[in-house]
């Protein structure tokens, strides 16, 4: 099986490299003699060998019963973490959250989640919370009523 791949990986790549040189023969150049900008990148074959980080132990072992208390704070962030670029939702301006308050519901749509928590230093959510990110903090919500149990203010860079 991996000689089979390995020569699936090589004709991937001699074809590219003989339809490179061909098209680059027919592409429309620039004012310099260089090619034109392609219209859409190249397909790209992933990253090989890489492996998720693995979920701590007990990562998962959310408390069903705790005390709203000890959660009920805004903390600033003891690190921060560059992951990419944010883009709040569409019509909502920034807003500086802390706990006690509703944070609407597009706001804490699946593409504001954050799964893998652990990497950001942020604690187990309890039971019927989540972890969302709003700009550069990190914001725990109830899932349920939207309810704000927890914000780390500069999480995110």
């Amino acid at each position: 099986m991996l000689k089979t791949r390995n020569s699936a990986y090589l004709l991937v790549a001699a074809l590219v490299v003989l339809g490179g040189a061909t098209a680059s023969a027919d592409e429309p150049h620039r004012e310099g003699g260089h090619p034109a900008a392609p219209a859409r990148g190249e397909a790209h074959p992933g990253p090989n060998g890489y492996q998720r980080v693995s979920e701590p132990r007990g990562w998962d072992a959310r408390p069903q019963n705790f005390d709203r208390g000890a959660y009920q704070h805004n903390f600033q962030a003891a690190r921060s973490f560059h992951v990419g670029a944010y883009r709040r939702p569409a019509g909502w301006a920034p807003h500086h959250w802390g706990y006690g308050q509703i944070l609407p519901r597009a706001y804490w749509g699946p593409q504001f989640l954050l799964a893998d928590y652990w990497l950001f230093a942020l604690e187990v959510p309890p039971v019927g919370y989540e972890w969302v990110r709003d700009d550069s903090d990190a914001v725990l919500v109830n899932t349920s009523t939207g309810e704000i149990l927890q914000v780390e203010y500069g999480v995110f860079a």
